[in-house]
């Protein structure tokens, strides 16, 4: 017995070793962290005017493409030339499908190909409140706060399409998503243009109208327009990752720009649950809404499974070294303690998003009376898919789940894959990682999963380098104004943004 105490004692001692091998010689990425705070903004008061005036112009997407208001489209395209004078006279500049904008400033060498900036000019309504009956407070160019009878003004300090400037701030409806990153794209461009500063290779701007409600007509048109004229695309740039502050992401402690390589996939399935209606003093053994209680509850329960991708491994190897002890011996001995792993990252929202396809019960329908029983009740799931997930494993796992029931499966909204992975040993990703450092020269830079959906995945048609990424410093609270009250961008953010792509586009084949 003693003997075997002394194996086992002995092959714990040697398993402890294995592991703390392992982990002090796992190839994390060595960060460098630069002291200093990079390139220092200069004051322009012009760009963050012309920003604030393109905030003040409601380009609101909603509903179906039918039910758009475009008169505030048309009067955003003519303040863009107004504003922008230099960029329309020395671009070619297109109109694909009436609202989307395509620019290209011409380079050097027509056999390079070309690298594209995207951005939209739509934004989300500025919330739930009734904007018939509050357009003066809602619409009004003042920079005051709201009237306290607004239901909107109960929510935001400045009216949502005000464009004030205040604060060391730009407030309203889409100041971060996206036309904060818009004009910095026309005033990058722009600076280029008037400083003589002509690219190697050529330089395209793309603007789609109707991204926040898919990018049917806006993106998926612009991109096919591309691909007729047979043009590939050395990189895309798009909206995605952010830098987040230190601090903000859990045990870093220093800012991460985090840069999207790949964007989840969509599939929202309205669920129609049959059963028994009638009087609720007679009721059945099982209601409707109890059944869809059932299947609800099953795709709660046993959601699919969580996956360690490539990419992910990619981002925790580029962060892991400043991460806990414990947390890189999980990391690198994944031979071991994987399942491990994956049970703590599917606790926190956040890293369970990373690791698995999303299950999330989003709205429900049943009965209008307090004793009716209804014979039907719809509720909505929508599904994030992880790359490496299909449509047809999303559908598969519901069909599953709704086994023994009589129900009605109907998909909503735009379906759509996971996309591709975009490489990230490329001139386009490395660019990126030194435009950080120039801005920000403590942030550690690494890949990531885009988890919201954006314009980028319609333009892989065109090319393989697709890169989700907007160069603004912000904290988890700033983040979530983002389609929420009181979305603001900080002026130093949008200076460094302009500076950001003014670099891309001069540096890119230096």
């Amino acid at each position: 017995m003693k003997r075997v105490l002394l194996a086992i004692l002995a092959l714990l001692v040697v398993l402890v070793a294995v592991l703390l091998i392992k982990t002090y010689t796992y190839p994390f990425k060595k960060n460098k962290h630069t002291a200093g705070e990079g390139w220092k903004p200069v004051k322009n008061d012009s760009a963050v005017m012309r920003l604030s005036g393109g905030i003040k112009i409601p380009t609101v997407s909603t509903g179906s493409l039918g039910e758009f208001n475009y008169e505030p489209f048309d009067r955003f395209k003519e303040y863009l030339k107004a504003s922008y004078p230099l960029v329309y006279q020395h671009t070619e500049n297109v109109e694909v499908n009436q609202y989307g904008l395509v620019f290209r400033l011409k380079g050097n060498d027509l056999a390079l190909e070309p690298i594209l900036f995207l951005s939209h000019m739509d934004v989300v309504p500025p919330g739930d409140a009734d904007v018939k009956n509050s357009q003066e407070n809602i619409f009004r160019p003042d920079d005051k706060p709201l009237d306290p009878i607004s239901k909107v003004a109960e929510d935001w300090e400045y009216a949502p399409f005000s464009g004030a400037v205040a604060n060391g701030r730009i407030y309203g409806r889409g100041a971060i998503d996206m036309k904060g990153m818009l004009f910095s794209l026309m005033e990058s461009l722009n600076n280029m243009i008037k400083n003589k500063e002509t690219p190697k290779r050529d330089i395209y701007l793309a603007f789609g109208f109707d991204e926040e409600v898919g990018g049917q007509k806006g993106a998926i048109q612009i991109a096919d327009y591309f691909k007729k004229k047979g043009l590939r695309f050395d990189a895309v740039y798009d909206e995605g990752g952010l830098i987040m502050r230190k601090g903000n992401v859990a045990g870093i402690d220093s800012d991460v720009a985090v840069i999207g390589c790949a964007e989840k996939g969509f599939l929202s399935a309205k669920i129609k649950v049959k059963g028994l209606g009638g009087h609720s003093s007679m009721p059945p053994m099982e209601s409707a809404i109890g059944k869809a209680a059932v299947i609800m509850q099953r795709l709660e329960d046993d959601q699919m499974k969580p996956v360690i991708t490539p990419l992910i491994k990619e981002f925790f190897t580029n962060i892991g070294g400043e991460m806990p002890f414990t947390t890189r011996l999980a990391l690198a001995n994944q031979w071991l303690l994987k399942p491990v792993l994956t049970s703590q990252l599917t606790k926190n929202n956040i890293t369970n998003a990373l690791v698995r396809t999303t299950t999330a019960l989003t709205m429900m329908k049943g009965s209008d009376g307090t004793n009716v029983l209804s014979p039907e009740v719809e509720f909505v799931v929508n599904f994030r898919l992880l790359p490496g997930n299909t449509i047809k494993d999303v559908r598969e796992h519901i069909a599953k789940a709704t086994e023994g029931f009589e129900v009605e499966v109907e998909e909503i909204d735009n379906t759509r894959e996971a996309s591709a992975l975009s490489p990230t040993n490329t001139k386009a990703f490395r660019l990126i990682e030194a435009g950080v450092k120039e801005i920000h020269p403590g942030a550690i830079v690494t890949p990531y999963l885009t988890m919201a959906g954006t314009d980028a995945g319609k333009y892989e048609i065109v090319s393989k380098n697709v890169y989700r990424f907007m160069p603004i410093k912000i904290n988890s609270s700033e983040q979530q104004s983002i389609h929420s009250t009181n979305e603001y961008l900080s002026i130093e953010n949008y200076l460094k943004m302009i500076h950001y792509f003014e670099y891309l586009m001069k540096n890119y084949d230096k």
